[in-house]
């Protein structure tokens, strides 16, 4: 099993940190980004890409990384690298609450109400609706990203405390 521990914690950090990325880059450019454009057309674009996120790259980020921790977790412990256990659970268990399900819950029906919209809309009702959903999903999406953040720190934490393979002299 010792075999695997490596190779799996390497696969956690890659995707724990692929989500992150993925997460900050709504907040710190596309939502940004949308909000200095006419809100239909941002409406259309946020649409056009709620669509297309769903697919075969996204999905090993958004669904295989806790699948992936928790895989690492079970190794570490039957491998007798307890420290790192709790640091890939812990990984796990935030990303699962902060992102995974707080995307299922929160995120993803505000996504699903916007594409039900028709535009062009008047511009001030698109207005008073893209600023609605704008400000709403960016406070809720800073918070998947910041527990993505500190799930990619405890996977980081769990790297450091696995045990040092014996060096043959």
């Amino acid at each position: 099993m010792r075999f695997l521990l490596y190779p799996m914690s390497v696969v956690s950090l890659l995707l724990s940190g692929a989500i992150f990325g993925f997460f900050y880059a709504w907040v710190c450019s596309t939502m940004w980004g949308l909000d200095q454009i006419d809100p239909n057309v941002a409406i259309n674009a946020m649409q056009a890409m709620n669509a297309s996120v769903r697919n075969a790259v996204f999905a090993p980020a958004f669904f295989g990384t806790p699948i992936a921790l928790l895989l690492t977790a079970g190794i570490a412990w039957r491998c007798g690298a307890a420290r790192s256990c709790t640091w890939f659970a812990l990984a796990a268990v935030i990303y699962i609450a902060g992102g995974l399900l707080l995307t299922m819950q929160v995120n993803v029906p505000m996504n699903e109400a916007l594409g039900t919209l028709a535009t062009p809309l008047d511009p001030q009702k698109a207005s008073r609706i893209w600023s609605d959903y704008s400000q709403v999903w960016q406070v809720w999406n800073q918070i998947r990203t910041g527990a993505s953040a500190v799930a990619l720190a405890c996977v980081g934490f769990g790297l450091v405390a696995l045990p040092r393979p014996a060096v043959a002299s």
